[in-house]
C-alpha cells in the first residue's frame, strides 16, 4: 500500500540548520534504501506560493504568504507500507526528526489492474 504523508507546521521563514538538514537527510536516505521512502519533497515559503480555489463557479487566486493559516504545508512524503499501522509508525520517526508539527496520512487509490 502506499500512504501520503503530509508535513503542515508553523512557518518559520528561513531554511532549516546545517544540524537538522544532515538528521533529515540521513533518514531520507535509510527511508530509499530501506525500500519504503518512494519520495520526499519539502516546500519553499508560502510567499513564493498561491492558492487557487473554485467556489460556486468563481476562480480566484491568492498570492502567499497566507497570513490566515495558522499552519502551512512545510513538505510531502511518499510511503510504501503493508499496513495503515506501519506507515504510522514510518511518520512518527520523520516527524521526530522534523519538529512539532502534524503529518496527515493518507492512503492512496490504486487501482487494481486486470490480467
Amino acid at each position: 500500500m502506499r500512504f501520503l504523508s503530509i508535513y503542515k507546521t508553523v512557518e518559520c521563514g528561513g531554511p532549516p540548520s546545517p544540524e537538522e538538514m544532515a538528521r533529515m537527510g540521513k533518514l531520507i536516505e535509510d527511508g530509499m534504501k530501506a525500500g519504503y521512502l518512494l519520495g520526499v519533497e519539502g516546500c519553499l515559503p508560502s510567499a513564493m506560493g498561491a492558492r487557487v480555489r473554485l467556489s460556486n463557479g468563481k476562480l480566484t487566486v491568492t498570492d502567499g504568504p497566507f497570513s490566515e493559516s495558522k499552519e502551512v504545508v512545510g513538505g510531502f512524503a511518499l510511503l510504501q507500507a503493508d499496513s495503515k499501522a506501519e506507515a504510522i509508525e514510518l511518520v512518527k520517526q520523520f516527524i521526530q526528526q522534523a519538529g512539532d508539527g502534524e503529518c496527515e496520512l493518507r492512503q492512496l487509490f490504486e487501482n487494481e489492474r486486470q490480467p
